[in-house]
């Protein structure tokens, strides 16, 4: 990981509004898979899927040891962010299922 050597507190602060600026695209573009996800699970616990949400926390805190990045903070940024786009991907499945009357393609 390469950063700026900044100069002063407004380098800095306009080195992170453009991180901000991946961060947020990088977060609509998760968004979107989620929501192609929620055509694929048959009910909320799939949509919840403890195990998977294990598997990821697993994950990034392993690459957030690679990257030299705290792994707590790791961690809790993406329990909150995985949180919300549980709560996303139920209201996506939840109008998918009232739409349809089921899911589509899912099952199996």
């Amino acid at each position: 990981m390469e950063t700026m050597d900044c100069r002063s507190l407004d380098e800095v602060r306009a080195q992170i509004d453009l991180l901000d600026r991946r961060i947020v695209a990088l977060l609509a573009e998760r968004g979107a898979y989620v929501r192609q996800a929620a055509r694929y699970k048959r009910d909320q616990a799939e949509v919840e899927a403890p195990q998977r949400v294990a598997a990821v926390i697993a994950r990034v805190r392993a690459l957030a040891a690679e990257s030299g990045a705290d792994e707590r903070v790791v961690e809790a940024v993406y329990r909150a962010m995985i949180s919300a786009f549980i709560e996303a991907e139920l209201s996506e499945h939840s109008r998918l299922r009232q739409g349809n009357g089921q899911v589509a393609g899912g099952g199996g």
